[in-house]
């Protein structure tokens, strides 16, 4: 990897997950006080929305987490191990998550007439989006796990080949 790869990375997650943090403080706030709705959205709407929109961003900092630990195996030289996997299944069941949250603010904010449908049937697109991403890192965690059964049997046959040496 290139020398500024890791710590731009790193600073995008940084930034992404303390962004989060203070949108998250901002959304508690809004469910303490109890003005999560407005004429056109229902209080009920709005606060499951607040609610997923919390979780979403929860699941954000979990894969910021886990990719952050994987940048630094990967720096160690230990991100072909089955302990790598274990963060990105993370990851995938956290893509996942967060798809199923997308979907289920369409459903929160589907009924009544104060959002448009066409507005509701972008954030099932969304979701479908989100989710194709999901797919894509369990593409990558197969790609991973071959890469370490191939790590272990060239380590397997170089330990052979130096005992006939």
């Amino acid at each position: 990897m290139n020398r500024l790869t890791v710590p731009a990375l790193r600073g995008v997650l940084a930034l992404s997950t303390a962004g989060a943090l203070a949108l998250q403080a901002l959304l508690v706030a809004v469910l303490v006080r109890g003005d999560a709705g407005d004429d056109e959205v229902s209080e009920a709407a709005a606060t499951v929305v607040v609610v997923l929109v919390l979780l979403g961003l929860a699941a954000l900092q979990v894969v910021a987490v886990c990719i952050w630990r994987l940048l630094t195996m990967a720096r160690l030289g230990t991100v072909f191990t089955p302990a790598a996997s274990r963060y990105v299944d993370v990851v995938i069941v956290a893509v996942f998550g967060t798809s199923l949250l997308v979907f289920g603010i369409a459903v929160a904010l589907a009924p009544g007439e104060a959002i448009a449908p066409g507005v509701v049937g972008i954030i099932c697109g969304i979701s479908l989006v989100v989710a194709g991403i999901g797919l894509i890192v369990l593409v990558m965690r197969t790609l991973l796990a071959q890469a370490v059964a191939l790590d272990a049997q060239a380590n397997e046959l170089q330990a052979e080949l130096d005992t006939v040496i």
